[in-house]
């Protein structure tokens, strides 16, 4: 018993305090944590004007209940770990009851969340709605180009089956042909006349024609003939240069259609053979009602006057006749007609070309 009486004394004894090691504190405030929102400077302010307060962090019993948490800093009970001094700092800027409210900074995509007024959203939606029910440009444009291309390529196709040794023998073989009355026969006419249909598809000069001979020694052509013919070789192989050029920017107005538009080829094709069925109508019409007046306007939009009347006996007249240009236009015309007429038929917008399947009725049931 008067062993234990001086170790109790001893125990009764303060402890002196532990010594701090500040160097491995952050730089954040020490008291930030732990004042509210706006009541800071106040309360740094009261602390630093009463340096010399006693403080309950001196007590023994202070130190010895911050012992598990936190550590003393100047009085005050500082969090050991970062995520307690964070938890802290939200707990002290929560705004209380009697403090003032703190500004925050909306969210970026707060804005997102404002309605714009009616008359805007039905502007939008009618636009938008404009932008749905928009048809291409581009297809359209196609389309008409296919339908202007189709009649003129038929034209110049036809035009190239006429100027063939092929229409020369169909001719001057056929029944009812008028025959020359100057002394050229049939053999001499397909020979001849072979020599000048030639010439109009060939690169050859004016002596192509202009070296024929007939079988006393005299030229066969002469200077006014070969100077109309090259005339004629110039308008001809121009058509023929368009027609290669309208082809293939059909097959391209093609290619693109089946791409990009449904059903655009058919309607381009559609429309074209109505174009073609329309010009062939009127062009028949007027060369029915005066052939002489139509063929003496067609050589004057492409030649001179007086390049190209000629005698009954020049060569020309005797190898290509009137009658040779009648049956040659209605040649032309029909074969246009022909293929417009098939292309109509092959293109007509019936529902199941269109893409709209008939309504098919459904069975009747049957009763038991």
């Amino acid at each position: 018993m008067k062993d234990e009486t001086p170790a109790r004394a001893k125990s009764a004894e303060p402890q002196p305090e532990p010594h701090l090691d500040t160097s491995g504190d952050s730089d954040e405030p020490a008291f930030s944590w732990l004042t509210p929102a706006g009541k800071g400077s106040g309360s740094a302010a009261g602390s630093s004007a009463s340096p010399a307060a006693p403080s309950p962090a001196d007590s023994p019993a202070a130190a010895s209940s911050t012992a598990g948490g936190g550590s003393t800093v100047n009085g005050s009970i500082q969090p050991e770990s970062r995520a307690d001094r964070k938890a802290a700092e939200a707990a002290a800027e929560a705004p209380g009851e009697d403090s003032s409210p703190v500004f925050k900074e909306p969210l970026p995509t707060s804005a997102l969340q404002v309605r714009p007024p009616e008359e805007e959203v039905e502007r939008r939606n009618a636009q938008r709605e404009s932008a749905a029910n928009a048809k291409p440009v581009a297809p359209r444009v196609m389309q008409v180009l296919l339908a202007v291309f189709f009649p003129l390529v038929l034209l110049i196709l036809a035009v190239r089956a006429v100027t063939s040794p092929l229409f020369l023998w169909v001719e001057y073989n056929r029944p009812g042909f008028p025959g020359d009355g100057y002394g050229f026969s049939t053999d001499d006419r397909m020979t001849y006349g072979s020599y000048a249909v030639d010439y109009l598809s060939n690169w050859s000069g004016p002596r192509y024609l202009g070296d024929l001979v007939h079988r006393s020694g005299d030229k066969l052509f002469k200077d006014g003939e070969v100077s109309h013919m090259a005339d004629v070789k110039l308008v001809i192989l121009s058509t023929f240069g368009a027609g290669v050029l309208l082809v293939l920017f059909s097959i391209v107005a093609i290619l693109y259609l089946r791409k990009r538009s449904t059903g655009g080829v058919r309607r381009g094709l559609f429309a074209g053979s109505i174009v073609t069925l329309v010009i062939i109508l009127g062009l028949g019409t007027l060369a029915v009602l005066g052939w002489q007046q139509f063929f003496t306007e067609f050589h004057r939009i492409f030649f001179a006057d007086g390049s190209w009347t000629f005698s009954l006996d020049d060569t020309l007249i005797r190898l290509f006749p009137g009658q040779f240009w009648i049956d040659a236009g209605m040649v032309i015309a029909g074969l246009v007609l022909l293929v417009s007429l098939v292309t109509l038929v092959l293109t007509w917008p019936t529902r199941r070309r269109r893409g709209l399947a008939k309504d098919v009725a459904a069975p009747a049931a049957v009763e038991e």
